[in-house]
């Protein structure tokens, strides 16, 4: 048997915090305990399916699985195991790459995110409008369009002359409907496409799941799957009540066949066509005990060679946040509590309070990932950008008693930086500060080297410093309170932060799209130098980052922005409904240089808003459903339109 990823959902509750006189905290560091969750791999398909019955339930409800399958393992039962070695300490830091061209806005600078639109500087590849289209920079024109079987495409990753493209359907082996309280698994569909000519199809794998996200170091992919069993409950309904519902329920696992619970897989390429179970039994990896129903797989993806089913490893855990550099893979699960809706209106309520269990993989090369380790912290994530590793060292931002179903703040929410360090399979805490914005949640965070910034909302917007040059002893440097706050924080060179956000009034009302840049050379003192406000806009930029662009060569940034029904009207300094905003950033200054603004071809259906920009071939590109405009970089007077057609 070939080793495969093994992961944990550990049910660590990390340690309290020893209150301190002030309005922030620091956390001594727990001791640490030799307790630790024992990863097997199941021997046998009986022995699996024996496991993922006594697994669920204690899950499964007149109303299917209750909290989504989601698993809980109870840590102190576990015993030690012998895990690979860590990657090495090592300070990875996110830069701008020194080269002629803009790439993909990223968390690191060593792993590619997927996004709608790739350039290596000579050509430009697009699925904004759910087709690839492959555009020659140099004469800006179309080299090629192809419509992507499994509908329009998602996301997108490309290595040379290949391009790996992601989408979302309807799994072929789910039920079309699902009653409520059901969780589908659906599919997920990966496509591989030669760039070397004119565009086309080398290959197409459909896996059972959702699709979570995925990470590319150098030529290689890795793609997260979630899945669910594939079980058609009882609902309580004219014919069933809620007790028979949930003993034909708890009949339906104990009666369920393998194939239920495993994702299955539809490979269709040069080589020939598959199918079947996705991942052999002997490579599905479980605590020693456990309770739930969802699985993680990861799939290894060289986009330089043919593909195949993406040597596929699973673990029983969950995961919706994944976090990666060039060593390290980490899969988050905030478990927020999710209320389940039921008929009639009514919900199970969720558990009060939200905790994040974390998983490392380490990477190396096209191998697949090796589990190092898992850990839990109290609270939930705000994205990916919650998740840093420096040194050695995870830090993670979370907040505590966000609420219920929706992200709303309450009375007694706060926010926490974490430093979690590995230790034989456990990620556990060293040190933690919190306190940041009690009654407040998080609305952006950023860490940058031995420092991490902090932006909690309700009605006014602090900006915390955190220093971290001590990672068990983290502090609060510095605060800067102003009205608003920043969705998205991006470093503008040394002593620099620029944020995107929403300006707001007193009360926390929220006014339009804002643009600050701070001068944050002094921990203690951070300063907003400068702001751009556009009354009653909202910018994409503001939750996805892949929309902000930032060429710190020449302090040029765009964003795109759209138009709320509270925007001035008249106002020739606002970009038009679905256009771009264009500003450069000095060393105190955020002036506005320009707008963008998409042709509409009503006769044609498309949609012009702008959805991404990038710097090539001296030019600055826009990107919409409706075409790609060129400008000149440094006048920004038009150079060229083209539709797509």
């Amino acid at each position: 048997m070939r080793a495969g990823v093994t992961a944990v959902v550990a049910g660590l509750v990390a340690g309290g915090a020893v209150s301190a006189a002030g309005p922030l905290a620091q956390s001594e560091p727990p001791p640490v305990t030799d307790a630790a969750v024992r990863l097997v791999a199941y021997d046998s398909c009986p022995a699996a399916l024996a496991g993922f019955r006594q697994a669920a339930a204690p899950v499964v409800s007149a109303y299917g699985f209750a909290q989504h399958g989601r698993p809980s393992i109870d840590a102190r039962t576990g015993a030690e195991l012998n895990t690979p070695g860590a990657a090495g300490d090592r300070s990875i830091e996110s830069k701008a790459p020194d080269q002629g061209h803009s790439t993909t806005n990223r968390h690191e600078a060593g792993a590619d995110e997927p996004d709608l639109v790739k350039s290596d500087g000579k050509r430009l590849v697009s699925i904004v409008d759910g087709k690839l289209r492959v555009i020659d920079l140099a004469t800006n024109k179309a080299t090629g369009v192809l419509e992507l079987p499994g509908g329009p495409a998602t996301q997108l990753l490309t290595h040379g002359d290949r391009a790996l493209v992601l989408t979302s359907g309807v799994s072929h082996a789910e039920p079309r409907s699902h009653p409520p309280g059901d969780w589908p698994s659906g599919s997920a569909k990966l496509v591989l496409v030669d760039l070397s000519g004119a565009p086309k199809t080398l290959g197409s794998l459909d896996v059972d799941g959702s699709y979570v996200d995925s990470r590319q170091v150098g030529g290689v992919a890795r793609v997260v799957i979630r899945s669910m069993p594939k079980l058609k409950f009882a609902y309580p309904d004219g014919t069933l009540n809620a007790e028979q519902a949930l003993r034909r329920n708890q009949d339906i696992v104990r009666d369920s066949a393998i194939g239920d619970w495993l994702p299955r897989y539809r490979l269709d390429s040069e080589s020939g066509k598959s199918e079947g179970q996705l991942v052999d039994c002997a490579r599905v990896n479980h605590p020693a005990k456990f309770s739930g129903a969802s699985m993680l797989t990861v799939l290894t993806l060289p986009l330089d060679k043919a593909l195949g089913n993406g040597d596929p490893v699973t673990v029983a855990a969950d995961g919706n946040t994944v976090y990666g550099n060039e060593k390290s893979l980490y899969v988050a699960d905030d478990q927020w509590p999710r209320a389940v809706p039921l008929r009639g209106g009514a919900e199970v309520a969720p558990e009060p309070q939200p905790r994040t269990q974390v998983h490392q993989f380490s990477i190396d090369g096209s191998a697949p990932p090796k589990y190092l380790a898992s850990g839990a912290v109290p609270g939930a994530l705000l994205n990916q950008y919650s998740l840093s590793e420096h040194n050695g060292n995870l830090r993670i931002a979370t907040t505590t008693n966000r609420g219920g179903a929706q992200p709303r703040q309450v009375p007694d929410s706060q926010s926490a930086v974490t430093v979690l360090s590995r230790q034989g399979d456990k990620l556990t805490e060293i040190g933690k500060l919190d306190g940041l914005g009690k009654g407040e949640r998080i609305y952006a965070v950023r860490f940058y080297g031995d420092t991490a910034y902090v932006v909690t909302f309700r009605q006014t917007d602090p900006l915390y410093t955190v220093d971290l040059r001590d990672p068990r002893r983290p502090r609060a440097a510095g605060e800067l309170k102003i009205t608003g706050y920043s969705a998205y924080l991006h470093l503008a060179g040394p002593g620099k932060l620029i944020g995107v956000g929403q300006e707001a009034s007193d009360q926390g009302r929220v006014l339009g799209t804002q643009v600050s840049l701070f001068d944050v050379s002094d921990q203690s003192n951070p300063r907003r130098l400068a702001q751009h406000h556009l009354p009653g806009a909202f910018s994409e930029a503001e939750f996805d980052p892949h929309a902000f662009l930032y060429w710190q060569q020449t302090g040029l940034l765009v964003l795109p922005v759209n138009r709320g029904w509270t925007a001035p009207r008249g106002d020739r300094s606002m970009p038009p409904a679905g256009g771009a905003l264009i500003l450069k950033i000095t060393d105190g200054n955020v002036t506005q240089l320009g707008q963008v603004a998409h042709p509409q071809d009503r006769s044609a259906g498309s949609d012009a808003t702008v959805r991404r920009s990038l710097v090539a071939a001296d030019s600055l590109w826009t990107i919409s459903s409706a075409g790609v405009k060129r400008q000149d970089l440094t006048t920004l007077t038009d150079q060229s339109w083209l539709p797509f057609t």
